[in-house]
């Protein structure tokens, strides 16, 4: 069925306290994707993030960014005051996350709302660790880490770092306090989400929601499962995640995340990954898993190179694990992101994975040659973007195009203004024969590259962009619909 959606990030809604959340701009954002006649939300992560603040270094596969509990539904639930919160500073600059301060301030917040509740929830709070073992792992390691001043687990001491019975007893009896409150924070996070959700179901929008394929080293899927991961004796990483060089990078993309141990999970019948994906899906209607060439084959870096020209490509598990998910996950939808260097053999795993790809427009229009990524070359079954999170917003590709590949874009599209490109490239999603079209938020509202979401091996200035409030206007949710009627989606 014909269908289309728009890809926003939670952390990108507005809200007067530094940081989109689950408050009222989700649901409004809810109301204002029903009212433009979409019926999917494109999510990007919603797990905790580490370094560099990316929903794609999480400290947990499991759990969820405690920056994203809104704080007035804490006041409404009685667990805190409007003084507690809104009269601090959260940033100066509406447009843009300010993460140090978020990461400074928030914490404190939420723990005069553990204060307040934790008590008062305790028999459904004991009930909802009970459920989620994974989430006892996440908050365990969360009081670790702040217990040795947010150092990554592999500089604990030993003790703790190669998890000895005797230690486990003995922080879990040091820290209880401090793993409650993590805990606790989680419990608050899934009774929001699971608000929000409803209401998103309620409202005929489904939601998709983004699986890294890989998990940080700094974390408590790393910490709680070393024997999956590739690492040598003193639990450090033997090699790393990420792609080699490229025409757009010619060190490649050194990711540093830990790489998995197929034989071992293989043995294990890919257990983890089923609870993984089994946790996801609970979340979420239909699952992007991300860098999905990686289960044919994965680039392999040695552990403590500075760049990614230096590598291998490792046969990855391929069609077994696939088999594996599809017998487990009948009733689940998957989107496969087949993007980046794709053999015969990828092409083959994704084809008879049945799950469909991404085609993306800004790679589509090279002047000299034809490509898969233009309309006319679509299969059916696949999901057509305008861009992603990691490309430029529709505005800034427009702008930096060549005068010869804009050219064949204005053909293409028949249109002959450049100011009409932006809204021609998301009509050509719309009318394609792609059985589901996504456009960035930033792209409906013509944003230019200081609204980019990410750009790939930089740090410092990504997963930063926040509408304004004012944004989803009535006007643009009509213009919408009606491009979404007039393309049966």
């Amino acid at each position: 069925m014909r269908s289309s959606g728009i890809l926003m990030p939670i952390f990108s809604l507005p809200s007067d306290y530094g940081i989109g959340t689950m408050g009222k701009a989700a649901y409004d954002f809810i109301d204002f994707l029903k009212a433009s006649g979409q019926k999917y939300w494109q999510l990007l992560p919603i797990g905790p993030t580490s370094y560099g603040d990316s929903p794609y270094q999480s400290f947990s596969s499991f759990a969820g960014n405690p920056y994203f509990i809104d704080f007035d539904l804490l006041h409404k639930d009685k667990l805190l005051k409007k003084s507690d919160y809104a009269g601090m500073n959260w940033g100066e600059d509406d447009e843009k996350i300010d993460y140090a301060l978020i990461f400074k301030k928030r914490f404190k917040v939420l723990k005069k709302a553990f204060k307040n509740g934790f008590s008062r929830d305790k028999e459904q709070y004991i009930e909802f660790i009970g459920n989620n073992p994974r989430i006892k792992d996440y908050a365990f390691y969360m009081a670790i880490k702040n217990h040795f001043d947010l150092k990554p687990w592999q500089e604990w001491e030993d003790g703790i770092k190669f998890r000895k019975p005797e230690y486990l007893k003995k922080y879990e009896k040091l820290l209880s306090e401090e793993i409650d409150f993590w805990g606790y924070t989680q419990f608050l996070f899934f009774r929001q989400w699971n608000d929000l959700k409803a209401y998103a179901a309620k409202n005929g929008i489904k939601l998709i929601g983004d699986i890294p394929i890989y998990v940080a080293a700094d974390s408590a899927d790393a910490w709680a499962n070393p024997e999956i991961f590739q690492f040598d004796e003193n639990l450090l990483p033997t090699s790393v995640a990420g792609c080699p060089p490229d025409c757009f990078s010619e060190d490649g993309q050194l990711w540093g995340n830990p790489l998995y141990r197929w034989d071992v999970l293989e043995e294990r019948g890919f257990d983890w990954w089923i609870e993984r994906i089994s946790a996801t899906a609970k979340l979420f209607d239909i699952i992007r898993i991300d860098h999905f060439r990686g289960f044919e084959s994965y680039y392999s870096i040695p552990y403590g190179n500075e760049n990614a020209r230096i590598g291998e490509w490792v046969k990855g598990p391929d069609m077994k694990f696939i088999k594996t998910i599809k017998s487990n996950f009948k009733n689940t939808g998957i989107i496969a992101e087949d993007l980046g260097f794709l053999t015969p053999a990828v092409e083959k795993m994704q084809k008879a994975s049945g799950f469909p790809g991404m085609k993306i427009l800004e790679f589509a229009f090279d002047h000299k040659s034809d490509s898969a990524y233009l309309p006319h070359n679509y299969p059916k079954n696949c999901v057509v973007y305008t861009g992603t999170h990691d490309n430029e917003t529709v505005v800034g590709w427009i702008n930096n195009l060549s005068r010869k590949d804009k050219a064949f874009l204005k053909k293409y599209a028949c249109v002959s203004k450049t100011s009409a490109l932006p809204r021609a490239v998301i009509r050509l999603a719309w009318s394609s024969c792609a059985d589901l079209a996504i456009a960035q938020m930033q792209d409906f509202l013509e944003l230019d590259n200081t609204a980019r979401m990410n750009e790939p091996s930089t740090l410092g200035k990504n997963w930063q962009w926040r509408m304004k409030k004012d944004a989803l206007t009535e006007s643009l949710a009509d213009e919408i619909k009606s491009l979404t009627e007039l393309y049966r989606r």
